[in-house]
């Protein structure tokens, strides 16, 4: 946005800036804007908008820009997202205009929303279903047959908001594609909102990915080091991994074992808790262990609610 100098500038030179000057006066003396600050601040006469013409003419093209915004990565105010407020003080018989910058909605809602974004870390999770923001409404009539689940989730995350991080998460249980996923990603949304950090891991992959971390011990331990620390952490689609040993016992049982007495862990998975247990029990390599699988299952089964979310499979659905 041009100052009022450099719009005068721009003028031919037949036209004096003066002249040019006290037309812009008058324009702003009647402006409604500039009215409605003189009637706020009654000192405020035509000689102190005379002195602090640059001011007001920036307060009122910036309020201008603003009532037609054009989008904040299109703001054409000075700073973006930010207008110009105006305040007077009177200091031995003279009025001053004073300016200061005051962020817009659409700037603060972008902090909020980026502030949110900081709180929540993905693993081989679509940021999409992250990014996208559903109502609690939608969320509910998308599919009534997982009405019940999608109570229990909401109960949960009014619950959490008003009581604070307890130690039981949540358990979804249920066929593919009926929304464990995205349910999920509501909860990290709503608790981010509430000013919670929250992880969320695609169990499949992160096993897969694993296996190379192994050969750098300082990025293991910092992912596993966040995961233990994070408000919230969910492990997505848990039973479709392929299971070892070492995953089992070394990264998965230290992180739930940290977890458990401290902060909620949440899952969803195909399998309910029996059925993840015989999962746990056996591995390509091992065979049965039954006593490591419950062993797992003691550091899961008492510290969730488990949910069964039943409904039509979405996935592919237009």
């Amino acid at each position: 946005m041009e100052s009022l100098g450099e719009l005068l500038k721009s003028f031919p030179g037949g036209r004096s800036l003066s002249e040019e000057a006290e037309r812009k006066l008058k324009e702003l003396m009647r402006d409604p804007l500039v009215i409605k600050l003189r009637e706020k601040y009654p000192e405020v006469d035509e000689e102190a908008i005379r002195l602090n013409l640059n001011r007001v003419y920036q307060y009122v093209s910036e309020y201008s820009n603003c009532s037609n915004c054009p989008g904040l990565d299109l703001c054409p105010n000075d700073y973006e997202g930010h207008y110009t407020l105006l305040k007077s003080e009177t200091m031995n018989g003279h009025t001053q205009l004073y300016d200061r910058k005051v962020s817009c909605k659409k700037f603060l809602a972008r902090q909020s929303e980026e502030a949110i974004r900081s709180r929540i870390r993905s693993f081989y999770v679509d940021d999409a279903a992250l990014r996208r923001g559903y109502s609690s409404d939608e969320i509910l009539t998308n599919d009534m047959e997982r009405a019940k689940a999608v109570g229990q989730v909401l109960r949960y995350i009014d619950r959490t908001r008003e009581q604070g991080l307890g130690h039981e998460g949540l358990y979804l249980a249920g066929r593919f594609g009926t929304g464990k996923t995205f349910l999920m990603c509501y909860l990290l949304q709503e608790l981010a909102k509430a000013g919670h950090s929250g992880v969320i891991v695609y169990m499949p992959d992160f096993v897969e990915d694993l296996k190379v971390l192994m050969h750098d011990p300082a990025k293991l331990k910092e992912t596993v080091e966040m995961m233990k620390s994070t408000d919230l952490l969910i492990f997505d689609d848990i039973g479709a991994e392929n299971l070892n040993p070492w995953v089992r016992d070394h990264v998965l049982g230290a992180i739930l074992n940290y977890r458990m007495e401290r902060k909620p862990t949440f899952y969803t998975s195909n399998y309910d808790l029996d059925a993840l247990e015989r999962h746990f029990s056996f591995t390509s390599k091992d065979g049965d262990e039954l006593h490591k699988g419950q062993r797992i299952m003691d550091r899961i089964r008492p510290y969730v609610e488990s949910i069964m979310v039943t409904g039509e499979n979405k996935r592919g659905r237009k």
